[in-house]
């Protein structure tokens, strides 16, 4: 699965120096944003970005004709076009194409990837409803259509809940964060970093986030990059 749909998420590590460690947010209208996430303090960067019409209506196009579309490939800035032009129309969702081959560029430039890993996928049901962090060293996520992921401030999340530290309560009972107020969520077309408890220096900092609650009247379109390396 990935950021929100992961199946390397972890969530019963020891998570008790996390207390004293600090890690904010990076938010920014401009994709330069991104290049904060080096900072140590840093554990997700934000892009607020705006979608041209004709990407929307790519989208869209996509998921009616598609409801139960998902795609995984392992690509290079290179082929990445080639590789949805296999599952996607060339005239239909052209628009669609050339935003995920930018992102694709924009991550593998930013890490000095060669390759990575990208999948997209129509969503009809919560993938992941836990909030949990990920065994990665970082992952972009961005949802094309409908409501996004949601995450926690590092100082506003007991890590210690967590996984079985819940005690099998749910995470608004378990005391994984005071009031349902803490809890943020990215915008639609928003393009975010989020950093995983692989990133070295990170460990037990990854952002802790989950899946929206899943809204029955629309599907989502998410897009995840990871690290193929």
């Amino acid at each position: 699965m990935y950021s929100d749909i992961s199946p390397t998420q972890t969530s019963d590590t020891e998570h008790h120096p996390a207390a004293l460690l600090t890690r904010t947010e990076a938010i920014g209208p401009h994709p330069t944003v991104l290049g904060d996430i080096y900072r140590d303090d840093t554990n997700i960067a934000i892009w607020e970005r705006d979608l041209p019409e004709a990407v929307q209506h790519a989208v869209s196009a996509l998921i009616s004709e598609k409801p139960h579309y998902g795609v995984s490939l392992n690509v290079t800035p290179d082929n990445v076009r080639e590789g949805l032009e296999e599952s996607l129309d060339l005239v239909v969702h052209q628009t669609l194409i050339n935003d995920i081959e930018l992102l694709v560029n924009m991550f593998c430039c930013l890490f000095d990837l060669k390759r990575v890993g990208l999948r997209l996928t129509v969503i009809d049901k919560a993938m992941c409803p836990r909030f949990h962090t990920d065994k990665v060293p970082c992952r972009l996520v961005t949802t094309y259509q409908n409501v996004a992921t949601e995450w926690l401030p590092h100082n506003l999340v007991d890590q210690t809940k967590l996984g079985r530290g819940s005690n099998g309560k749910s995470d608004s009972e378990s005391g994984l964060y005071a009031h349902a107020e803490d809890i943020r969520q990215l915008n639609c077309f928003d393009v975010a970093l989020l950093k995983g408890e692989s990133w070295e220096g990170n460990e037990e900092a990854g952002l802790v986030h989950r899946s929206p609650a899943h809204d029955p009247d629309q599907s989502r379109l998410l897009l995840t990059l990871d690290f193929a390396d």
